[in-house]
């Protein structure tokens, strides 16, 4: 059963990630690269690293050209299996995006922390990131600081006026020692989970191979998704629309009875 194990689970706890042993099949791999590659050519103005809500069905209101079969991907059943492990059996669906570092000349995303840029409160979130490339420390892999989660506390942030980056929010300096980083290596279709308030960030790309994979967001639903917390905006590096996001209850109860699963479906 594609379930976390006692050790797993404890290491989600305390380091704020795990790698499970489950991974996808390799022909749904290979099936998911040949759909990001549509993607790719079908958002020619976007970096692909910034193939933000790549779930939803044709153009979204945040500018991107989707497929529902990362939408089908969200929704599958061993992984939200693992999903419920992490936060409970009450799972929203409320994010997908593509993070596509093409070789060469692929973004780096600095050391920030999730929190900063979601309108979820309290905040919670657990992300499934999917490798669909091979992520290696010379492709720019996920770099993660091991307990940097406990605690749940939103360290300062500041803004970068830089163009190099995914993301424009980095952790100030001397919020953690980057000293303690693990690197998160991943081969096509295994996968890492992580929490909302772990420091994570991820170097360039300057190998010539490409490094993809599909940062899938789930939520608790004892959180609320507060559509009127944060107004629609650039100021992440991308736009961002999350009064029009549409939400997917997946398992169980909306324990808030405040999140809307109404808007954003019939874009």
């Amino acid at each position: 059963m594609p379930r976390l194990d006692a050790g797993e689970r404890e290491k989600y706890r305390e380091d704020g990630y795990v790698v499970p042993r489950y991974r996808l099949a390799r022909d749904r791999v290979d099936a998911l690269r040949a759909v990001l590659d549509t993607l790719i050519r079908d958002n020619p103005t976007i970096r692909p690293e910034r193939l933000v809500s790549a779930h939803i069905e044709g153009r979204n209101s945040e500018g991107v050209r989707g497929s529902r079969a990362f939408l089908d991907l969200a929704r599958d059943e061993a992984i939200l299996d693992l999903v419920e492990d992490a936060i409970g059996p009450d799972i929203v669906l409320w994010g997908c995006q593509i993070f596509c570092k093409p070789g060469g000349d692929g973004m780096e995303v600095p050391w920030h922390q999730d929190g900063q840029y979601w309108p979820i409160r309290p905040i919670a979130t657990c992300t499934a990131w999917i490798a669909l490339d091979p992520s290696t420390r010379e492709n720019g892999c996920l770099r993660v600081i091991p307990g940097s989660h406990r605690g749940k506390v939103l360290h300062p942030h500041l803004t970068e006026d830089r163009k190099d980056l995914v993301l424009t929010q980095r952790a100030v300096d001397g919020t953690f020692d980057e000293a303690t980083a693990v690197d998160i290596e991943l081969e096509p279709g295994q996968m890492s989970l992580h929490d909302v308030y772990m420091i994570h960030g991820s170097a360039p790309n300057r190998s010539p191979q490409r490094r993809a994979g599909v940062a899938i967001r789930y939520m608790p639903a004892t959180s609320h998704f507060d559509r009127d917390l944060i107004a629609t905006t650039d100021k992440s590096g991308y736009t961002v629309d999350f009064a029009r996001r549409p939400l997917w209850l997946l398992r169980g109860q909306d324990r808030t009875g405040r999140n809307d699963f109404r808007i954003g479906h019939n874009i």
